[in-house]
């Protein structure tokens, strides 16, 4: 049974840098997915390369630098998802990028690989992100969702709180 990583990163110590994590916190409170691993990576860099071996979709939620105004979304797949060291496309200091171009030489890079991001508005040390990045948060998760979905896993809402 094919297995799907969905990844967000992110400090979210600095304001806008956390979204990724914010995602992922969003989606646990919300679905639940057979064979889908929803996973704060925070700031982890290269200590997530041992998740990369078993699974099959990788799904990374993350503030991306992308040029855009504040909030707006980028769609990274195929091609121009970046694996080599030079190209950075996330604020972290060993980000995204080294993560996969590690995963790449070492042979753990998953047959499919989706990028989800925001472009950041503020990466100033703070908890609360920019209005433009808050209102994103949820648009990624159903964006991440209908990814899922594509890839042929079924999330389930879960029961609303009482």
């Amino acid at each position: 049974m094919p297995r799907a990583l969905v990844l967000g990163v992110g400090n979210i110590l600095m304001q806008d840098e956390g979204v990724g994590v914010r995602v992922v916190e969003w989606l646990q409170s919300r679905y639940r997915a057979a064979n889908v691993t929803l996973l704060d990576g925070g700031t982890m860099g290269l200590d997530l390369l041992h998740y990369l071996p078993e699974t099959d979709h990788l799904l990374i939620i993350d503030a991306v630098n992308s040029g855009a105004s504040p909030g707006d979304l980028t769609v990274l797949t195929g091609k121009d998802v970046p694996a080599f060291l030079g190209t950075k496309i996330s604020p972290h200091q060993i980000g995204v990028t080294d993560l996969l171009a590690t995963a790449q030489l070492m042979g753990y890079t998953p047959p499919e690989v989706v990028i989800l991001g925001v472009q950041p508005r503020s990466m100033q040390v703070g908890l609360e992100m920019s209005p433009e990045v808050e209102a994103a948060v949820e648009r990624l998760g159903q964006m991440a969702l209908h990814q899922l979905e594509q890839w042929g896993y079924h999330p389930v809402p879960l029961p609303a709180p009482h």
